[in-house]
């Protein structure tokens, strides 16, 4: 018998609007408390009107409905704020990854074709560097007071100069299938891709979300995840924008900061990563934790262990710890579990109505239930996944194959119908809640002039997800050494990306036809002559 998929059918579901949802909750309650950043706080009518301010000011810079506007900024009310009037004007929103440098950086701006950089001032100088690869973009805005009228050959300008006093409300107003966002994923086979996300996409995760983890009025979220990730975006704030309730922004992941924020803030759903969650399972004791005992009873992320789960109940009172879902940005989220319903060990929830999720082997034949196969997805309802990847027909319907979206991640659903992610078919690494493109990795470190061939590929971790590793081959008469080709590292890759690990060889295991064996060096993993940062005092800034 074969794997069963959904027994639904196609229906519309509900639709819905970044835009539409802040309007309702505006009308309902423009008072209450939307958006606390470490202790400065916005209603919701007060983020409307600013929002709507910055719109009529980046009308008059000529940005228009389907327009792209890149965003590179810190945790902070702009990034709401431009997040928020990019739509109000029907544009496109393309948040990126504050780490990225370089190729990196200079690829994402120049694919989202965008004619409008918004970024901080400590983020002018990388831009500045690459300015000559991107031919789009005709003006940068600096959040803050610009001090130069140039970053690199780009017309460089103040925010605040474009913040507009008309507070009148936007004629247009997009429609539930709109773009509404690019989000860039880490490409396998090559450079990164944007994701072309529409509203009804973002809103549908902040339900689904509100499904898993539900929340009310009252309640009080804390995340200290970069607003350049859907995460932040529809999980941390959209959701609460649904339920008229509040979410207090982080800077940053802190562990000896977390709790007293949280105390400050009166958080009582705490939106973070695996990752995170278990580093706090495992810090010191302190009295604000103490004190916050049982404040938090919702604890959203991925992935959790059993074990960081228990102490998450036992020694901080929360009642529901970790999502039990598997999704990805083409389609988020495909398998979950209402809250409350207990979970199968290692599995990651059910099938859920939006989605038709099945396993298929390589000739796109379903997998009797039990059996490990690629999953293949396709919505039940209009603008639940995404519309394609942004100028990449043909790298979209590679993954279409016979109209289904295939992940290129391997699974298996039980008898019971719970879903286990087994492996990434797809050769990415994840690193702290970051994917990273080995194609990216090799890109950038193949340039060194002391590196022959090089492979990036992952290490398992003992903290869960990926570390990874640079195995490379030295040109003749190199006396390059591997802590050397890190600190080279850090002007060349963001610093998510910086290897762990580094060994270099003499030759690389490859199949018949050439290619390297990547999945030996990952069995391989860490050799007796492999260089292990952990193992050094070498210390690197997150800029």
């Amino acid at each position: 018998m074969t794997g069963m998929g959904n027994i639904e059918t196609w229906s519309l579901g509900q639709q819905d609007t970044v835009i539409a949802a802040l309007e309702r909750a505006v009308a309902a309650h423009p008072d209450r408390v939307l958006l606390d950043f470490s202790g400065e706080l916005s209603t919701y009518g007060e983020i409307d009107q600013l929002s709507t301010r910055l719109a009529h000011g980046l009308a008059a810079l000529g940005i228009q409905a389907g327009q792209t506007v890149v965003t590179m900024l810190d945790n902070n009310i702009d990034a709401v704020l431009c997040w928020l009037a990019i739509n109000k004007l029907c544009a496109v929103s393309v948040p990126i990854n504050t780490a990225l440098k370089g190729e990196f950086l200079r690829h994402q701006i120049a694919d989202a074709a965008a004619p409008l950089v918004i970024c901080e001032a400590a983020y002018l100088e990388r831009i500045a560097a690459v300015s000559t690869g991107l031919p789009a973009v005709t003006q940068v805005l600096q959040r803050g007071e610009a001090t130069h009228s140039q970053c690199g050959l780009l017309p460089l300008a103040s925010l605040d100069a474009h913040r507009s006093s008309d507070n009148t409300p936007l004629a247009r107003k997009p429609s539930p299938s709109d773009l509404s966002c690019l989000i860039y994923t880490s490409g396998t086979t090559g450079p990164s891709k944007g994701c072309m996300v529409s509203y009804n996409f973002m809103c549908n995760l902040a339900r689904l979300q509100l499904q898993a983890g539900p929340a009310s009025a009252t309640d009080v979220t804390i995340t200290p995840l970069p607003l350049f990730h859907m995460n932040a975006l529809a999980v941390g704030i959209l959701s609460n924008i649904l339920v008229g309730a509040r979410v207090a922004i982080l800077p940053r992941f802190s562990v000896s900061n977390f709790w007293p924020e949280v105390e400050r803030s009166g958080a009582t759903i705490a939106s973070i990563l695996g990752g995170m969650g278990g580093l706090l399972a495992n810090a010191a004791d302190t009295d604000a934790a103490q004190r916050c005992h049982g404040q938090i009873h919702t604890v959203r992320g991925n992935p959790f262990t059993e074990d960081n789960k228990k102490i998450w109940r036992e020694r901080f009172g929360a009642r529901q710890v970790g999502g039990n879902a598997y999704g990805l940005t083409e389609a988020c989220v495909i398998t979950m579990l209402p809250g409350g319903e207990v979970a199968a060990p290692g599995s990651s929830g059910k099938r859920i109505p939006d989605f038709d999720v099945r396993i298929f082997d390589e000739l796109d034949r379903e997998l009797p239930t039990g059996t490990a196969g690629e999953i293949v997805v396709r919505p039940l309802r209009p603008d639940i996944m995404f519309q394609g990847y942004w100028n990449r027909p043909e790298d979209t319907q590679k993954l279409m194959r016979n109209m289904w979206f295939h992940t290129g991640d391997i699974g298996k659903f039980d008898e019971q119908g719970f879903f286990y992610f087994v492996d990434r078919k797809k050769d990415y690494l994840r690193r702290r809640g970051e994917n990273i493109s080995s194609f990216e990795m090799e890109a950038a470190f193949s340039v060194h002039p002391d590196l022959a061939e090089v492979a990036v590929h992952a290490v398992a971790s003992d903290k869960g997800e990926d570390d990874v590793k640079v195995t490379a081959i030295l040109r003749e008469g190199s006396t390059l050494t591997a802590e050397a080709l890190f600190h080279w590292a850090t002007d060349a890759v963001p610093y998510y990306a910086l290897p762990r690990y580094i060994e270099f060889r003499d030759t690389l295991p490859r199949n018949p036809q050439g290619r390297i064996l990547k999945y030996e060096l990952r069995a391989e993993g860490k050799t007796a002559q492999t260089w292990d940062w952990e193992a050094t005092d070498i210390k690197v800034s997150k800029r």
